[in-house]
């Protein structure tokens, strides 16, 4: 008998059902971003998507793993765009480049506040719970892997001699991550604090070889 063909395997999900994610993804995201994470229940995305719980569970497990599907969103958009922006500024030179890409990942745009707000606010939610905890270690290494990923194919420079991709990545991450609760409120202080950071970084990591 014939193997079935390598999508037989792996059956993508029925177009309606596809649809009934991305119309929760969107109630939610507009929930959490206007009224915040604790504050939105589960019957309150239903509602704003105009689906029944059934249809919530046939998606999702929970509302924390709505969140972090969120969170996967966004992470992906803003690696697509650093790939982007790292194409774009090829002919640059090295420490210019370099400085930058960090630049680029560190910035927060208008448009992000809300998204950075509800991230803090289930980081510290995680935190105090357990099995939250360990799912959000799950998205933070998701994330870091597919950064270390970008830094290999496109942006070797912003890793150091005498470490790996994945460390290099790790150390952006989390200093993105102190200057986002740092520059939430933006303001001159947190420009200041962003380009800062940015050189800094971006000495530390830059290559000239």
């Amino acid at each position: 008998m014939n193997p079935p063909p390598a999508d037989a395997a792996a059956p993508r999900p029925p177009r309606r059902r596809v649809h009934t994610r991305a119309r929760l993804l969107a109630a939610a995201s507009e929930l959490f971003l206007t009224v915040g994470f604790a504050r939105t229940s589960i019957e309150d995305v239903c509602a704003a998507a105009g689906y029944t719980r059934g249809a919530f569970y046939s998606n999702f497990g929970s509302k924390e793993d709505l969140l972090l599907a969120l969170f996967d969103d966004q992470a992906a958009r803003r690696m697509a765009e650093l790939e982007e922006l790292a194409s774009a500024c090829e002919a640059l030179a090295p420490r210019e480049r370099a400085r930058l890409l960090v630049e680029a990942l560190l910035r927060v745009e208008p448009a992000e506040t809300g998204w950075i707000l509800l991230f803090l606010e289930f980081r510290l939610v995680a935190a105090r719970t357990e099995a939250l905890a360990a799912q959000l270690a799950v998205h933070d290494r998701t994330v870091a892997r597919a950064l270390a990923d970008v830094l290999e194919r496109v942006l070797p420079e912003l890793v150091p001699a005498g470490a790996s991709a994945g460390q290099a990545a790790a150390v952006i991450l989390a200093a993105r991550e102190g200057l986002l609760a740092r520059t939430a409120a933006g303001g001159v202080v947190a420009e200041e604090l962003l380009a800062s950071t940015a050189a800094v970084l971006s000495g530390l990591l830059g290559r000239t070889d």
